[in-house]
């Protein structure tokens, strides 16, 4: 007894042709040219007034590709068969390459800016450590007793030998932070 939920060969070819039919017309619909920059343009619409013939691949309608009017032979294939122009695919972008060349750029600029604020820094630390090691001489050399604090909070009075090794301290520190700085890389 055959099962009621088949259908017979012909209504499945049936309606295997009218999907073909529906379908194969929208790809019929296509246009294929090649632009002014030499890309290859797939679209359902015809191309812009004032391609040129020759340029345009395919038209809707037609089953295959239609042939440059003037092929222009650039080679031969291993077959010994004439091979025409296509456009070149370079694998390269050439907008992410000008954007990765902007990010370098502005990260070299960082760098730059932050190598120059650290200078500065560094060169402002020097000033003000120039500028007290000047006055501290200064107060060594006037010959006023100075009075330290010990390690026990005591006061006591500076005598001609830690005054002598202060102010060889004081000395090391002009000829360091007063002097021009080295320029280094």
């Amino acid at each position: 007894m055959p099962s009621r939920h088949t259908f017979p060969a012909y209504c499945r070819a049936l309606a295997f042709a009218s999907f073909a039919v529906l379908f194969s017309g929208s790809a019929l619909a296509q246009w294929v040219w090649v632009d002014a920059s030499g890309n290859k343009v797939f679209s359902d619409t015809a191309p812009p007034p004032g391609t040129p013939e020759k340029s345009i691949l395919r038209k809707p309608g037609s089953s295959r590709q239609a042939a440059p009017a003037s092929p222009a032979p650039t080679g031969t294939d291993s077959a010994g068969a004439q091979s025409v122009d296509a456009p070149k695919v370079t694998g390269r972008d050439e907008q992410l390459e000008a954007k990765k060349k902007q990010a370098e750029k502005q990260a070299q600029e960082a760098a730059q800016a932050k190598k120059k604020a650290e200078d500065d820094r560094l060169a402002a630390a020097r000033a003000g450590n120039c500028e007290r090691a000047r006055r501290a001489k200064a107060t060594m050399d006037s010959g006023v007793r100075i009075a330290t604090t010990n390690a026990k909070g005591e006061r006591e009075i500076m005598d001609d030998k830690a005054r002598a090794a202060e102010v060889q301290r004081i000395e090391g520190v002009i000829r360091s932070d007063c002097a021009p700085a080295s320029v280094s890389n």
